[in-house]
């Protein structure tokens, strides 16, 4: 249903974050699931979250007095001028990276706060579509394209992410099923040979036959060449190395299979 990022503050407090879109969806069903005694709280208005990523990002939440120093996947409350805000060390680019979790109302006070810092140290401001091209590199699936209630995440090869010795939960059966069976597709990596861009729901052919679709594409800025995830179809037999056509708009480009990442990661 969702790739939920969930921050545990006490046994009996959990803080969940899901995709933005997906919100209404996943207070739906927790609310219909929850036993007796749990209450699900619906708080999508109520928060902002800014994210600091980069190799510098630890620098500038500490020049605004900021903890940086908890691990990767963990948390830490804090205060900035007077304002509470958690500071999660998530990051989706490969890269040290940071969100805030900000009171709704005290975001664009936090904004100008990292704002100004950011430029006292020569650091600039960027939108989110600059966090979506880093997070292709890394091969980090986006919930919606190339994670979905049609891609599973054993197509995905997100399996690591389940918790198969779960006795239950959404989809169980049904995952356990395709994983020992095989998944029909798999999310695979494609580098462009051509000079080409490829987009998200182009077709990819090999030969005559549509072998799987292109479920991210985009131009990297590190490589400075194109680069997609696809999922492509387990009966083509592709391999890594494998050459592949993609059709961008009526034109056939080459592209080869890899295995992402396609930049190395440095998170830690």
């Amino acid at each position: 249903m969702d790739d939920i990022i969930a921050y545990l503050h006490a046994d009996d407090h959990v803080f969940l974050i899901p995709n933005a879109a997906n919100t209404a969806e996943v207070v739906r069903r927790l609310r219909a699931a929850a036993p007796d005694g749990i209450t699900v709280t619906d708080e999508h208005e109520a928060y902002a979250v800014l994210a600091v990523q980069g190799p510098r990002s630890a620098e500038l939440l500490g020049a605004l007095g900021l903890p940086t120093w908890h691990g990767y996947m963990s948390f830490s409350a804090a205060t900035l001028d007077g304002v509470e805000l958690t500071v999660c060390r998530t990051g989706y680019t490969g890269e040290l990276g940071y969100e805030l979790l900000v009171p709704a109302e005290h975001a664009v006070a936090v904004w100008d706060a990292l704002f100004t810092a950011g430029e006292a140290a020569e650091l600039r401001a960027c939108g989110l579509a600059a966090r979506d091209t880093l997070r292709t590199e890394m091969g980090y699936p986006l919930h919606g394209q190339d994670l979905s209630l049609e891609i599973t995440p054993v197509q995905a090869r997100s399996g690591w992410a389940v918790g198969w010795d779960k006795p239950a939960f959404w989809g169980r059966d049904a995952l356990l099923s395709e994983k020992a069976a095989g998944p029909r597709r798999t999310l695979r990596g494609l580098v462009a040979v051509d000079r080409a861009i490829p987009r998200s729901g182009m077709t990819v052919h090999a030969g005559d036959a549509i072998v799987g679709t292109i479920t991210s594409g985009t131009f990297s800025p590190t490589r400075k060449e194109g680069i997609a995830l696809a999922l492509l179809d387990t009966a083509a037999g592709l391999a890594e190395g494998d050459t592949v056509e993609v059709d961008i708009r009526g034109r056939r480009a080459t592209m080869r299979v890899v295995r992402p990442p396609f930049v190395q990661p440095s998170v830690k």
